[in-house]
């Protein structure tokens, strides 16, 4: 079956392609990430590990804003999430000029798909070695959308891909309650992440984004957006779960 690992166009006799088994692995050996639908919007959280601690941890960006009303986080390779990302807001860009508004998040969500789908039937190129999970409001209400390398998107009420995903999963089948505050979610999507988290988890090692369906006043905003958590604010959600 080797043979048939070095064609991503050859389907082996199982009827799997192992490129996209092995972009998978790569999934499965990134950091854990972790996202939760609540009744009032969505939070999505990961790990943010480096190789050395002279690296600046600030730098790195693991959660991202697509538009204002949908943000992105993955787990795998960092160079393709880049690419992605790149794609995906130049789509947002291209649905608002068309519309004057931000794209629903199931658009986005299926063109992303698309565009990674062609990366599993053509000659010369190799899949994507990341996994997506997409959170956002629209006209239907929070949103969490999971794209995997295949090109396979699912929409989600909770879940955890990643190098620790399997127990994770399990502990937000017990924790997960669909009538949930986007409050008790972020709470829950973090104690998730320290469920099989290696070392102390501090306001560093972790990142955490939101989106609520209502609008807050604070900001003057009008409309929902999607916004990552700083430092601080992580510190006392941890502060609180200790």
């Amino acid at each position: 079956m080797d043979r048939y690992s070095f064609s991503l166009t050859t389907f082996a006799p199982n009827g799997k392609l192992l490129q996209i088994e092995h972009a998978l692995a790569a999934v499965g050996n990134g950091s854990t990430t972790v996202g939760i639908k609540a009744a009032n919007g969505v939070v999505i959280a990961t790990e943010k590990k480096t190789g050395s601690s002279l690296i600046e941890v600030s730098s790195l960006q693991h959660i991202v804003k697509v538009c204002d009303t949908i943000g992105m986080v993955y787990s795998g390779m960092g160079p393709d999430f880049r690419v992605l990302v790149t794609s995906a807001r130049k789509m947002a860009q291209k649905y608002r000029l068309i519309y004057m508004e931000d794209p629903p998040v199931r658009i986005l969500v299926k063109e992303l798909a698309g565009l990674m789908q062609e990366f599993t039937q053509s000659g010369g190129v190799r899949p994507f070695g990341v996994s997506l999970l997409l959170a956002g409001v629209d006209d239907r209400g929070p949103n969490l959308y999971q794209v995997d390398p295949s090109g396979s998107y699912f929409p989600w009420k909770a879940t955890s891909i990643g190098k620790n995903m399997v127990n994770a999963k399990t502990f937000l089948e017990k924790r997960y309650n669909g009538d949930m505050e986007l409050e008790d979610a972020v709470h829950t999507a973090i104690l998730t992440l320290k469920e099989g988290f290696e070392g102390q988890m501090t306001e560093q090692s972790i990142d955490v984004g939101i989106i609520s369906t209502i609008p807050s006043a604070q900001a003057g905003e009008s409309t929902p957006v999607f916004s990552c958590l700083s430092p601080s604010e992580i510190k006392d959600y941890l502060s609180n779960i200790a």
